[in-house]
């Protein structure tokens, strides 16, 4: 089977692909940039038709992370981790283990260029596994000594960002009474959505596992079936899943006034970012909003201040976006040009963390 999306521009410093010695399963590592300094992304399992596709997944994410780390004023670079799996496959206890043991040992090879957390498909207790293969990784469980878990970070990110959007597209950051759709009700989403739905918004949702389905009957949400939530009208969408949902058949029949959420890459392709402003749709840059978690990750490993500390500085995260947004309209460019722009600025500088 032939792979089905192209590899990305290869711009990274380094990449290693493995079989795993002790579970056999796809592994690639990729490093984009440590010029800030060691690279910080997490480690995702997947299933991919092929593993070219988790291949791409790995470099894609791995730059996205680079900008993330750059626009967070992180002293960190970009890199990310992918367990390829092959549609169908079922991993017991055991070699689940064995794939992050052998996880552990390919992150050891960078020598401490690259750091590796939980992402999509993998918990703390995974990273605790992989922990006893290397000492460079984060967001361990508490009872291990770590940071814990990043969702709850990443969520008040993504929440502070919607609010900075909101206030954009409607004068207000208030969520009450606003029509708010989420794709995706993973860690972050689901978090994002019982928080919206405290506070009043009107919320319709959705998830590919269909389990899911239970948390909208206890929010009051209406549930749309996967692949048509984007028909719904709404004030904000939020992809909360895998990326790749904005297509451009999708964006042309998104019913929206804007589109904030923690997906990583969820544009199909760079030129959706243009596609969406065509239409009027703000675009906030998902490598911004979601940025919450690798700032209470990096914080909490280097122990730059207590974790109320940190999370007032997740906080901050809506006024990046703010920022953002406001040299957006000023220039004339979309908003996935400001934030690609600021996070070059400080690639090429190569300078401490900005100041909030």
């Amino acid at each position: 089977m032939s792979h089905t999306l192209p590899l990305p521009a290869f711009t990274h410093e380094r990449v290693e692909v493995i079989t795993g010695r002790r579970s056999g399963l796809f592994i690639a590592v990729a490093l984009h940039s440590s010029v800030l300094g060691s690279a910080l992304g997490g480690a995702r399992l997947w299933t991919y038709p092929h593993w070219s596709d988790a291949l791409g997944d790995a470099l894609r994410l791995s730059a996205a992370m680079t900008l993330k780390n750059a626009t967070a004023g992180l002293d960190a670079g970009g890199g990310k981790s992918v367990i390829g799996l092959e549609e169908g496959t079922v991993l017991d206890a055991e070699r689940r283990r064995d794939a992050f043991l052998d996880l552990g040992d390919a992150v050891e090879s960078f020598g401490g260029l690259y750091r590796t957390a939980e992402d999509v498909g993998s918990t703390m207790d995974d990273m605790a596994v992989v922990g006893e293969r290397t000492a460079h990784v984060v967001g361990l469980p508490d009872a291990a000594g770590g940071s814990g878990e990043p969702a709850g970070p990443t969520s008040l990110g993504v929440y502070e960002s919607l609010r900075a959007v909101l206030e954009r597209t409607t004068g207000t950051g208030n969520v009450a009474g606003r029509r708010i759709t989420i794709s995706g009700l993973g860690q972050v989403g689901g978090r994002l959505a019982i928080r919206l739905s405290a506070e009043g918004a009107i919320l319709t949702v959705t998830d590919v596992n269909p389990a899911r389905r239970h948390l909208a009957g206890e929010l009051g949400a209406t549930w749309a079936e996967p692949g048509t939530e984007h028909l719904a009208s709404s004030d904000v969408f939020v992809p909360a899943g895998i990326g790749g949902l904005l297509t451009d058949d999708v964006i042309d029949a998104l019913d929206t006034r804007a589109v904030c959420g923690p997906a990583n890459n969820p544009l199909a392709n760079h030129a959706g970012a243009d596609r969406l402003a065509s239409r009027g749709i703000l675009y906030a840059p998902d490598f911004v909003v979601n940025a919450g978690g690798v700032i209470y990750l990096d914080n909490e490993a280097k122990q730059r201040g207590t974790r109320e500390e940190i999370m007032g500085q997740v906080a901050q995260i809506g006024d990046t976006v703010r920022r953002i947004l406001a040299d957006a309209e000023e220039r004339g460019i979309t908003p996935l040009a400001a934030a690609e722009e600021l996070a070059s600025e400080r690639l090429r500088a190569g300078a401490p963390a900005l100041a909030g």
